[in-house]
């Protein structure tokens, strides 16, 4: 465990979703059996978007396993859950508009900062800040037993389509449905091991970068610019303006974000440690084990990060199962970009 990021250690760095997916494309995951393809155009679901809507209110803390965690929660307290996960470099904002069309729905929404973001903490000075994609997943689970949630639906993108795509995988029994934007994003450090194809391997420039000192203590001096140069690059049509960035970018200053950020891009590439004990959740999941619940995967048309096919990775969806393509320029952030096509599929994932 020599490699894995310490309090005393944080200038490491990074994440987002499509690395794990490229490790699925490596293992030769194809097809399009079962998979319903639709297209919508996101100027067509703009006009029903939320609006007004700047803050969550008041942010709740709860313990839960390691953490502390921070999270947003709206609607009715009986109502049947949502938990939303958002990705690297974003935050629980990314479900600003989201999260009020699902509880005006009847659902109660859940939407936690995950940790190194936000008002999340951990509990001990001496626990690895570790940002393997087992122990984000162990996370989720924590607050729902701490919440007293026994059943969700899960939703993400980024980071948290690969979170929600584990906890659907490994935990089936707990959760009601799948949206998962840019589709099975599971992967594993053997699979990430192999060189991409030159195009591939520019798209990940920056998680090149995180593997170097000079990156880490890059990120750590230049968080809110460089954070910001990804959002452009990730969703090139998305005109957002300063004070929607602003509103995201505060959640990096959490004191342990450079160091989980550092950590998981690291760790994908083997190049750090993670912690022993999640070693058998991560030897199951790089099985590319199978998801058995009902799910809806979706892709922007202006997606900028790197992402795989639909084609990819269908098979590894054997329950109910849709695709759905946004038109209209929508880029990597979907919820944020094109809410009310995400909080559709949140709540016709249960009815396929």
């Amino acid at each position: 465990m020599s490699n894995l990021v310490n309090p005393q250690r944080r200038r490491l760095l990074g994440s987002t979703s499509a690395l794990a997916a490229l490790g699925v494309l490596n293992l030769g995951l194809g097809g399009t059996a079962r998979a319903q393809s639709t297209q919508q155009s996101a100027a067509a679901q703009a006009s029903t978007r939320a609006a007004g809507t700047t803050s969550f209110g008041t942010i709740r803390q709860i313990n839960a396993g390691t953490l502390n965690v921070g999270y947003a929660e709206v609607g009715p307290a009986n109502g049947p859950v949502a938990i939303l996960l958002h990705g690297w470099p974003y935050d629980i904002h990314s479900f600003i508009d989201v999260a009020p069309m699902l509880a005006a729905a009847g659902y109660r929404v859940i939407v936690p900062y995950l940790r190194g973001y936000g008002s999340t903490r951990f509990l001990s000075a001496d626990t690895p800040r570790n940002g393997q994609q087992a122990v984000v997943a162990l996370d989720i689970i924590a607050l729902m037993d701490a919440l007293k949630i026994e059943k969700a639906v899960i939703a993400g993108f980024d980071w948290g389509a690969r979170t929600a795509d584990i906890l659907a995988a490994l935990w089936p029994e707990r959760f009601r449905g799948l949206v998962s934007v840019s589709g099975y994003l599971i992967g594993s450090q053997q699979a990430n091991a192999k060189p991409l194809p030159p195009a591939a391997e520019l798209q990940w420039w920056y998680q090149f970068y995180f593997a170097t000192e000079r990156g880490a203590q890059g990120y750590a001096a230049n968080v809110h610019a460089f954070n910001k140069l990804i959002w452009q690059q990730a969703s090139p049509k998305w005109q957002f303006d300063d004070a929607t960035y602003e509103r995201s970018a505060r959640s990096f200053d959490n004191p342990d974000h450079v160091a989980v950020v550092i950590h998981n891009y690291r760790w994908r590439l083997g190049l750090a440690q993670g912690e022993s004990q999640y070693d058998d959740y991560e030897r199951r999941l790089a099985a590319a084990p199978k998801i058995v619940i009902p799910a809806i995967t979706m892709e922007g048309d202006a997606n900028g990060a790197a992402h795989p096919a639909p084609a990819a990775y269908a098979k590894q969806f054997t329950n109910k199962y849709q695709h759905r393509d946004l038109t209209g320029g929508i880029g990597h952030n979907l919820p944020q970009e094109a809410p009310k096509a995400f909080a559709d599929a949140v709540l016709q994932v249960v009815k396929l």
